[in-house]
């Protein structure tokens, strides 16, 4: 039996391609929409929902609120439905907890859930062919097709990042993993753990386990002589501003590549304020009272990790000196950051529709539609994997609502164009 002809198919339904459901649901296109989730039910980052953390961007880069402010996909209407409006603004913060915006999303989430299929993992596309053009794409789940589409659109979210030589195992993880696996320590008593890593999550993970493992020492190792605090100020947060993503896009790659640099600190290995001087606060303290606990080997690297039955063995390198240093953990935390998948993995099935420029990479629209063949009628559409394209916002929440009502004004221009070449046809 032929499958049903979507108008769009999501693959992957975290934040991303739940601000577009909300936007296609709000302008009642959501009878032609399904979301294909691998997890079970939505799930936002939830190894790293750590007690106290709090996001990094303000409240109101929600998913739909700068898209449309009186949306009620918002995170006020939330809060107003859960009864504790007043109380978020007598808090008088900007920035909510990573626990409340979790709870957020979820809700958003659930208010759309006749458009997603869960436990649906996409592997790949394959071409359907009528008068020798794509008109529509399978979307296959291993050798299953799980929807047919006219328009797809990629959110995958992000790929944890570790060291070309470092596989994960019993005593070795990625700080995604974090909380669903500290679990398995908490009888064992660690002496010892090692995290890796000079941004965010390594210094929240640090806080963390010097309060979940008060006899533990936790040894921070990172390339730079200190952590850095985040370039948080209201000038240079203008790079996530959506004029901002129309400067990037049409300026020449020099410029491109110099914007990504200077603006680096805005979001890349650098640590919040508070976080910052709450965990330096916790060192000192420690060196007052002659507990050290807190371990910072700055200016080093990790230049072996030996896997052992009850332990792991560090070596770790002060690298102005060569200095070797080696420590015997119970536990090591990459907290490497991310990456954002490529979509050509998921597109080798119609790779010879896709159209590249001339160092190979894929070519991605304003409006983050892939660039293809005249032959191919199907509309490919990215969130997330666009920083190169479309600036250094490209996989953090404050893009999210406004390329959602980008996205969903590309696919509707889209359809009326069918539409007016059906009546043409007529």
């Amino acid at each position: 039996m032929k499958p049903e002809t979507l108008d769009i198919v999501g693959v992957g339904f975290g934040a991303a391609n739940l601000a577009l459901a909300a936007a296609l649901h709000e302008t009642g296109r959501s009878d032609g929409a399904l979301f294909l989730e691998k997890q079970r039910d939505f799930g936002w980052h939830r190894g790293m929902l750590m007690e106290g953390a709090s996001m990094q961007v303000s409240f109101l880069k929600d998913i739909a609120t700068m898209r449309n402010p009186v949306s009620d996909f918002g995170f006020l209407s939330y809060l107003q439905e859960k009864g504790r409006l007043v109380d978020f603004i007598n808090h008088a913060v900007l920035t909510p907890s990573r626990t409340e915006f979790h709870d957020y999303l979820s809700w958003a989430a659930d208010r759309v859930r006749h458009m997603v299929r869960y436990n649906t993992e996409i592997t790949g596309v394959r071409p359907v062919v009528a008068d020798g053009a794509v008109v529509a794409l399978d979307v296959l789940a291993g050798d299953r097709v799980a929807a047919r589409a006219r328009n797809l659109v990629i959110a995958q979210g992000l790929r944890p990042r570790l060291p070309a030589d470092v596989e994960t195992g019993e005593r070795i993880w990625h700080s995604s993993q974090l909380l669903y696996r500290l679990p398995e320590f908490d009888e064992r008593a660690p002496k010892r753990i090692v995290v890796v890593g000079a941004g965010q999550s390594a210094a929240e993970i640090a806080g963390h386990l010097m309060d979940r493992y008060p006899a533990a020492e936790v040894c921070a190792v990172f390339t730079r002589y200190g952590y850095s605090i985040a370039d948080a100020s209201p000038f240079a947060n203008r790079v996530f501003d959506p004029a901002a993503v129309d400067d990037f896009y049409h300026a020449p790659s020099a410029v491109k590549q110099s914007l990504l640099g200077y603006h680096g600190a805005t979001n890349y290995a650098v640590v919040d304020g508070q976080v910052l001087d709450g965990l330096y606060r916790r060192q000192y303290e420690q060196r007052v009272t002659g507990e050290p606990r807190l371990r910072v080997m700055h200016a080093s690297r990790i230049d072996s990790v030996d896997p052992r039955a009850d332990s792991a063995a560090v070596r770790v390198r002060f690298m102005p000196t060569g200095e070797v240093t080696d420590l015997d953990a119970d536990l090591v935390i990459y907290a490497t950051g991310y990456t954002s998948p490529d979509p050509a993995e998921m597109l080798g099935g119609i790779a010879g529709s896709l159209c590249r420029d001339e160092t190979g990479e894929l070519l991605i629209g304003r409006d983050y539609r892939l660039r293809t063949t005249a032959d191919f009628r199907c509309g490919i559409y990215v969130q997330g994997a666009t920083e190169a394209t479309h600036g250094i916002s490209s996989t953090l929440l404050s893009m999210a609502a406004v390329r959602a009502g980008e996205i969903a004004e590309s696919l509707a221009d889209d359809e009326r164009a069918r539409e007016r070449t059906a009546e043409n046809g007529n």
